[in-house]
């Protein structure tokens, strides 16, 4: 009677199907398979108990074996690792593809997933207002308490020491995380943790959790760490604001007295150099100008002991007419004795080259000219006016 009969259990009181039975319709059946002929009820034994053929039982048994042997068949994908087993003892590990092992219980296979990120909170769970302040709080090297929360994921870089010398992994990470991070929070100070440091605390962060993991042999490799938060205590917070509002308020004067300084200093500086440079200048320029008088004199010197009439009036001659070149008008005693003449000089030239400034360029050249000529006529009056008194 097979399974699928449906008179199964349905034969009165009689219960469940008789075994021996069973096994009667299943020898028959692979007899009959395998071609071979013979009475539909097998042999018995002298106490009535059936029979099952040798040859049926052999081939039932070579089959359960290469089930037993297919068994051990098993795929790896590309993202893990196969770890078998001998006796529940590590013998090797096995990369991705179609893989066989000795069946079960000779080996069995544990597959690992070594490129899944798995992450790991500490200081809250599922949510950053969800706080486990048991991991959170933590002391400052200057004697400050502050809250933080951060991430930490790690994937398996070593199966077999992943599967052998961790009993909870996840509890493993969060030991070293929160080890790691309290021992370098302990060594900085408040305002470093909580602001410009942060990056610099995880990424020391991440260095000591993977060398306590690596000395403990976990198998495990950590990629990053990451700070979700960190504050102070929510019973200080407002005190915390108001000292940060008054160090950001003395950090502006600073930079405004700074700012005002490089404004001042350069321009202080710069003023400064340039009186410098003047005054170099200037005294370089008077010691030439005493070097070029003094030679000068020199000169003069040497030509008035030569001839000292001759010099002393050529002298006379260039101071006069050094002073003159800068007046507009021109006084003349004639002889100490009589009328002053006034000589409006200037005033001539601008009328008579204003008298003769008409069309042509020509016209203009000849009253310069002439302006000129008077001019000199003056001066070589004066002069001889001048011989004569002496």
């Amino acid at each position: 009677m097979s399974l699928n009969d449906p008179q199964w259990g349905k034969r009165g009181n009689e219960g469940p199907p008789d075994l021996d039975e069973l096994l009667r319709n299943l020898n028959a059946k692979l007899n009959g398979l395998f071609g071979r002929r013979g009475s539909s009820q097998p042999p018995s034994g002298g106490d009535g108990a059936p029979k099952i053929g040798g040859s049926g039982a052999w081939l039932l048994i070579g089959l359960v074996f290469l089930i037993w042997l297919a068994s051990g068949f098993y795929i790896v994908d590309a993202s893990n690792r196969g770890v078998v087993l001998r006796f529940g003892k590590y013998h090797e590990a096995t990369q991705p593809g179609p893989r066989w092992h000795l069946p079960y219980p000779i080996e069995s296979v544990e597959v690992v997933n070594i490129s899944q990120v798995r992450t790991v909170e500490v200081g809250y769970r599922n949510n950053v207002k969800s706080k486990v302040l048991k991991e959170a709080l933590m002391l400052t090297d200057d004697e400050n308490i502050i809250d933080i929360q951060f991430a930490v994921q790690y994937i398996l870089k070593s199966p077999e020491d992943y599967l052998f010398n961790n009993r909870g992994t996840d509890d493993s990470v969060l030991q070293a995380a929160e080890t790691a991070i309290r021992e370098i929070v302990g060594k900085s100070k408040m305002d470093f943790v909580l602001y410009e440091g942060r990056e610099q605390v995880a990424a020391q962060a991440t260095k000591l959790m993977q060398e306590i993991l690596d000395r403990y042999k976990t198998g495990i490799q950590v990629s990053k760490v990451t700070m979700q938060n960190a504050q102070p205590p929510e019973q200080v917070q407002a005190a915390f604001d108001d000292a940060v509002k008054a160090g950001q308020d003395r950090e502006r004067a600073k930079n405004e007295g700074q700012a005002y300084a490089n404004d001042v200093i350069p321009k202080a500086k710069g003023a400064a150099a340039r009186l410098l440079e003047e005054a170099n200048g200037y005294r370089q320029r008077v010691i030439a100008n005493s070097e070029g008088e003094t030679a000068r004199f020199r000169q003069i010197l040497a030509e008035y002991q030569k001839a000292p009439g001759v010099t002393r009036e050529r002298m006379y001659l260039e101071t006069v007419q050094q002073v003159l070149e800068s007046t507009s008008k021109i006084i003349v005693d004639q002889k100490a004795g009589g009328s002053l003449l006034y000589l409006p000089l200037d005033k001539l030239i601008q009328s008579q080259a204003a008298a003769t400034s008409a069309p042509s360029q020509a016209r203009q050249d000849t009253a310069a000219d002439v302006g000129a000529a008077q001019v000199q006529r003056s001066r070589e009056a004066f002069r001889s006016r001048e011989r004569e008194s002496r």
